[in-house]
Order: C-alpha cells, then sequence, then structure tokens
C-alpha cells in the first residue's frame, strides 16, 4: 500500500521550499528577472499558445470591452512581445508564473486541467540559433533542477536522489529509428528508463515515417531546434516530461512551419505580423512544469497530491482505493 513520504502539512511546506529554491536557480542560471503575466488576453492579439491545435481555450465575454477573451494555454508568444516591450538585453530574459485552464485535457496521474508552469524567455542573438546553444541551456536548466533536488533533500532526508549527473540528448528521428515499432510515448520511455534523464529534440514536424513524434503550434518553436526535458520516474514506471522549450522561430522558420500547417492566415494577426516584420526579438524560452516538479521530487504518485484541481469520478476512485491523499 502507497504511503508518501511527507504527510499533507509536510507537502504544503515542501512545495513551497521546493518552489523557492528552483525559482532561485532558474533565475540565476538564464539571468532573468522575474515579471507579471496575464491570465488571458484578447482573441484577436494572436498571443495565446495554441498548443497541439486543437485544444479548446476557455473564453469569455467581457462587458466593457464588448469582445471576447482567451484564458493562457501558456504564455509562449506573449512572452516573445514582452521582451520586446520592456527592451530587454541579448542574454537577459524573464520568468513568470503562468496558470493556465486546460478543458480538453485527459486526467491521469501526470494531467489536470489545471496547468501551472514557470514560463521563461530570453533574448538571443541570431548566431546562437543551432543546436549547441540549445543543448548549452538545456545543460543549465538541467543543473538548476538537480541543486533544486539536493536542497529539497537536505532538507526533508526521506527523500531520496534520482537525477544522473549527466543529462542524455537524442533526436526525435533517431528515436523513431532506433524503436520504429513503437508510440512516441514509448520511445520516450524506453529512452529515459535506460539513462535516467534525456532531452529529445526536434518536435513538431513531421519525422521520415511521415508522423509526428509530438504536436507543437508552428508559431513559436522552430522545430529543428526545440525538444522536450524529460526525467524517468520509478515510481509509476513512465517517462516523466518536466519541460517543453526551444529556440523560437524567426520570420522564416516561421512561415514555413505556418505553410506545413495550412495557417498562413495567421500572418494577419497583429502578433505574427510583427515577427514576420523583424520587429521582435529574437528569443528562447520555455515552460517548466510547477507541479510536475514538485510530484517527481517529492516522490508523489498522483498529480493532485501536489494541487489543488477538479477530478472525476474513476481518479477520485482509484486514489482511494491506493491511499492517495488527493489536495
Amino acid at each position: 500500500m502507497y504511503k508518501p513520504k511527507l504527510d499533507l502539512m509536510q507537502t504544503e511546506r515542501a512545495i513551497k521550499f521546493l518552489k523557492g529554491r528552483f525559482e532561485a536557480e532558474l533565475a540565476s542560471a538564464l539571468n532573468l528577472t522575474r515579471i507579471s503575466a496575464p491570465l488571458f488576453v484578447t482573441r484577436e492579439s494572436g498571443l495565446n499558445d495554441d498548443l497541439n491545435g486543437v485544444e479548446r481555450p476557455v473564453a469569455f465575454d467581457v462587458k466593457a470591452l464588448g469582445r471576447t477573451v482567451e484564458v493562457v494555454h501558456s504564455l509562449a508568444k506573449w512572452k516573445r512581445h514582452a521582451l520586446g516591450q520592456y527592451g530587454f538585453a541579448p542574454y537577459t530574459g524573464l520568468y513568470t508564473d503562468m496558470n493556465a485552464i486546460r478543458r480538453d485535457e485527459d486526467m491521469d496521474a501526470l494531467h489536470s486541467i489545471y496547468v501551472d508552469q514557470w514560463d521563461w524567455e530570453v533574448v538571443i542573438e541570431r548566431a546562437d540559433r543551432n543546436i549547441a546553444f540549445l543543448k548549452d541551456t538545456v545543460r543549465k536548466l538541467y543543473a538548476a533542477a538537480r541543486a533544486a533536488a539536493a536542497s529539497a533533500r537536505a532538507e526533508y532526508p526521506v527523500l531520496t536522489d534520482c537525477l544522473p549527473e549527466e543529462i542524455t540528448f537524442v533526436t526525435a528521428q533517431q528515436l523513431e529509428d532506433e524503436y520504429p515499432s513503437l508510440t512516441s510515448k514509448q520511445r520516450e520511455r524506453e529512452l529515459v528508463r535506460g539513462c535516467g534523464a534525456a532531452f529529445v529534440i526536434g518536435i513538431g514536424g513531421r519525422l521520415r515515417s511521415g508522423n509526428k513524434h509530438d504536436g507543437r503550434a508552428p508559431d513559436y518553436d522552430d522545430w529543428q531546434l526545440n525538444g522536450d526535458m524529460i526525467f524517468y520516474y520509478a515510481p509509476l514506471d513512465c517517462a516523466f516530461e518536466i519541460s517543453s522549450m526551444g529556440i523560437r522561430v524567426d520570420e522564416n522558420s516561421l512561415k514555413t512551419q505556418l505553410a506545413a500547417e495550412n495557417c498562413l492566415s495567421r500572418l494577419e494577426l497583429p502578433f505574427h505580423r510583427a515577427l514576420a516584420e523583424g520587429r521582435l526579438p529574437l528569443t528562447m524560452g520555455g515552460g517548466i512544469g510547477q507541479s510536475r516538479l514538485s510530484m517527481f521530487l517529492l516522490e508523489k504518485l498522483h498529480i493532485g497530491e501536489v494541487q489543488v484541481s477538479v477530478w472525476d469520478d474513476n481518479t477520485l476512485d482509484y486514489c482511494r482505493r491506493n491511499n492517495i491523499p488527493l489536495m
């Protein structure tokens, strides 16, 4: 029978401690300043994240505006706009708390309709748009995660060390070539079972099979220069995605990816028009799951142990039967 290593009150305190430590490590590693962020944006701005292109945003009309606004799915596009608005210099950037509602999310041990992330974005130079720069940034983020984990273990000795010293890099195409008969999620599990922590490069475009490793909106990440940070999580024997990140599209890759997804009409939206005309800075950025990182480092069996959300009857019944205390 499952018994959490930390009880409910210890868990609440540990989450606060862990978030504070990781924020400090993240800001130091990437030279970031915390700024405030919106919970919702106007539909006409083009700033909302389209995720895989099928998820429905939560939307509501605003009486004073006479228009509809949408709760953000993430802040991928808004951050780039903000970097230009605030006048950040190259190799400096921002981070913020992102809170989203993803109404179409399928609930399970790792997924909730409530999403909380540290969203971050850094101004880069055109010469930095390459795999070497991407890998260097990934290593900095991984080091920040390991440092926060070490602090958590020092504060709560009952926790175990579950991250290897180094993170492994592999492309989505290499994974398909090695495991052609498996799904992308099964490939990720086989990968991290062996190495403990990995970064899968190149997500969003079609592989040689004609399939995608996973979906990505065409107007923020460059599909050749992005990826997911994934850890192996032994308690659930699964690949555990902690972060999605990447070097963002420039004016050329934006048009190429919009054309690939039959979305060229987006070039009429204010954000896309500014990007295509070179009026926004070149950036890289991503999101790091706050509840995800807390769940992983505090060794919980369900994300509902580290965040308050709503759950379907099957989830509630499963947690009752398995002694999983939801918040």
